[in-house]
């Protein structure tokens, strides 16, 4: 009986060693064949709620479900065999108790083969993050503009933008670090406070709407590409327009398949 090779991931050591180093390169992925070609280029792969609105056309990632979440998150680890998976927890399957948080994070990593989990809030979720890293879950922060709060928020507002905000985003900063995550996502942040965060903790941060001198970056992998032509985030750079190459690629088969031109003799058999 031959024995199993055991994959060789980027672990969350390697993440928290690239502190200051080399940048930590991050995108999404919400399926198999996706997270295959992220994977060669990647550190980390995130399983992002934002799949609710790329994947299932809702306006928010409220609506995301804790089974949503495991079945992309499985796809990805499945397609992968070199990068990071971390799978975000949907809103309210972390927000009631740590113990609560435990549960739906272990039913993750259990069923995905996930190697972290990343949460939402600063000083508020510090407990929770501490009950989850102690008993064996890693977890990755998420401080500045939350998505899931954004009712509470007022909407997607860049954050810090007065003294008094950039104080309690670097309290926020501070406060998941001691917590124990290994890394923290910034988003939707003014840059010069960003920037202040990532020279205040020990731990890497990841940019997305935030600053060049964060430890790594993050985008949404559809917005990178191109997927989508309706709207595209001040923070995102294309590179790519897929969503016009599909649209060309249907509408030349829809123009063949009406004029007959496919399929042709040599599609079919006989």
């Amino acid at each position: 009986m031959s024995a199993i090779r055991p994959v060789k991931r980027r672990t969350i050591r390697d993440i928290r060693a690239a502190k200051g180093k080399a940048p930590v390169v991050c995108l999404t992925a919400h399926s198999a064949p996706v997270a295959a070609v992220l994977d060669r280029h990647c550190d980390l792969i995130l399983v992002g709620d934002s799949l609710g609105m790329v994947v299932y056309g809702f306006q928010s990632t409220l609506p995301v479900t804790l089974d949503m979440m495991i079945a992309h998150a499985g796809a990805v680890v499945r397609g992968s065999t070199r990068a990071l998976v971390v799978v975000d927890m949907p809103f309210a399957t972390y927000h009631e108790s740590p113990e609560q948080a435990f549960r739906n994070a272990a039913r993750v990593m259990v069923e995905t083969g996930a190697q972290a989990v990343k949460l939402e809030g600063g000083v508020e979720m510090a407990p929770t993050i501490r009950f989850l890293t102690e008993r064996g879950i890693p977890v990755m922060g998420h401080i500045g503009l939350l998505p899931q709060s954004v009712n509470a928020q007022g909407g997607f507002r860049t954050q810090g933008r007065d003294a008094e905000a950039a104080r309690r985003l670097v309290e926020d900063a501070r406060a998941v670090e001691a917590a124990g995550a290994f890394c923290m996502v910034i988003e939707g942040t003014v840059e010069t406070v960003a920037r202040d965060i990532t020279e205040v903790v020990a731990i890497p941060t990841i940019g997305i709407g935030a600053s060049v001198a964060c430890d790594g970056q993050v985008l949404v992998t559809d917005d990178l590409i191109g997927l989508f032509a309706d709207f595209t985030p001040k923070f995102v750079r294309r590179y790519g327009e897929v969503g016009k190459a599909i649209e060309e690629a249907v509408a030349a088969y829809a123009s063949d398949v009406r004029e007959r031109r496919f399929p042709g003799p040599e599609h079919v058999v006989g």
